[in-house]
């Protein structure tokens, strides 16, 4: 059975990495790596790859940033002629990046058989990019693996067969999981520490790339508005995504930003490093949606800077607090995690660090029996 393997965006690199190990496994599958390349600069993508054991792609089809239409139709020309070439049995594609999409729709045009990974989420919110991206593609789907209860549920109300729809919970958990001993020995919090960047206090963790926060003035100006006063005391550390640093020039924030002592911008850092820092945090403000799950398993208060989310299961019984961008609610929820009156959160059903081996189980047992090949 051959498997072509899209990702495209650092969200992907995490889930895509304990799938490329479940597949290493079986000798019966032959498995592809395709990197589109939407995320291609070393910090974003190649250090990733190295820290997580991922294998050197396949294939990668160096389309780079543009606009959604630009960028989907790109990733879409280049990956028609992988499929022509390698002919596989099924795409398996993860998330809800552009990314996504584009694959997803060239595979099912082409009579591919689909699979998505994290099927299911939905935030109501379709002024988001992400949404549309995963409305369209588990529409188009064979194979739909949830992460959580209200993908399933999501999935039975859109009318998706339920036969094509499998709970298996988390391959970024399962990433985590494995990960979370190797975050450990991370020198970062002790280098941070001997800057003078944090002290006996703790830190919190902060990061912001929607264009919902990021690309309207009023918007960021609101959550800087909050900021400041948290860094006043706590000090905050901003690995900064290259579009929220490039905003903060063009909507003339950086000034503002830079004259708060005790918020550091720092470049995007590693898996490793970034693992490390939020399982130290006192508290992490978000508005990444994996950064919401992750903090749940970590057991550490979060604040998501967005007035909905794709993963209620994380606000449900995790850590996770949805305040918007309004100041006094972002401060409010501030204070429940000083004062320990946040919710004690629980571990969501199946993020059990084996999601990937259940489904690379089931495409086995799917695919293969419905092409007549021996499993």
């Amino acid at each position: 059975m051959k498997i072509v393997n899209v990702v495209g965006a650092r969200p992907n690199f995490m889930k895509i990495a304990p799938l490329m190990e479940a597949y290493a496994n079986d000798p019966n599958i032959e498995a592809l790596l395709v990197h589109t390349g939407q995320h291609y600069d070393e910090k974003m993508s190649d250090l990733f790859f190295r820290q997580l054991g991922i294998p050197e792609p396949d294939i990668n089809l160096e389309i780079g940033s543009g606009s959604h239409a630009v960028q989907t139709a790109e990733i879409m020309k280049a990956f028609e002629s992988v499929i022509l070439d390698h002919r596989p049995d099924a795409v398996l594609v993860v998330g809800d990046v552009n990314s996504t999409i584009a694959c997803g729709l060239v595979a099912v045009k082409l009579g591919v058989k689909l699979i998505h990974v994290e099927a299911g989420l939905r935030s109501g919110d379709r002024s988001m990019p992400e949404e549309i991206n995963r409305l369209l593609t588990d529409s188009i789907s064979d194979l739909l693996f949830c992460t959580e209860q209200s993908g399933v549920d999501n999935l039975a109300r859109e009318g998706i067969a339920p036969a094509k729809v499998h709970m298996v919970g988390h391959v970024m958990i399962d990433t985590l999981l494995k990960n979370l001993e190797r975050a450990k020995s991370s020198t970062i919090v002790d280098e941070l520490r001997q800057k003078g960047w944090i002290d006996e206090r703790g830190f919190a963790v902060l990061t912001l790339h929607r264009p919902s926060n990021v690309d309207d003035p009023s918007t960021f100006g609101h959550i800087l508005d909050a900021l400041e006063q948290i860094q006043q005391d706590l000090p905050i550390l901003f690995p900064i995504h290259p579009r929220t640093r490039k905003n903060l020039v063009a909507l003339g924030l950086q000034e503002r930003i830079d004259a708060l002592e005790n918020i550091h911008l720092m470049e995007p850092i590693g898996y490793l490093d970034f693992l490390k820092l939020n399982s130290c945090a006192k508290v992490v403000l978000t508005d990444s949606g994996g950064v919401q799950e992750e903090t749940t398993v970590l057991k550490i208060p979060c604040i998501t800077l967005r007035e909905n989310t794709e993963r209620p299961v994380t606000a449900e019984i995790g850590s996770n607090q949805i305040v918007g961008t309004d100041p006094k609610r972002i401060l409010a929820a501030y204070e429940k995690t000083k004062t320990g009156r946040w919710r004690e959160p629980q571990i969501p059903p199946l993020w059990d660090g084996k999601a990937a081996e259940r489904i690379v189980r089931i495409i086995k047992e799917t695919i293969a029996c419905e092409s007549g090949q021996t499993v």
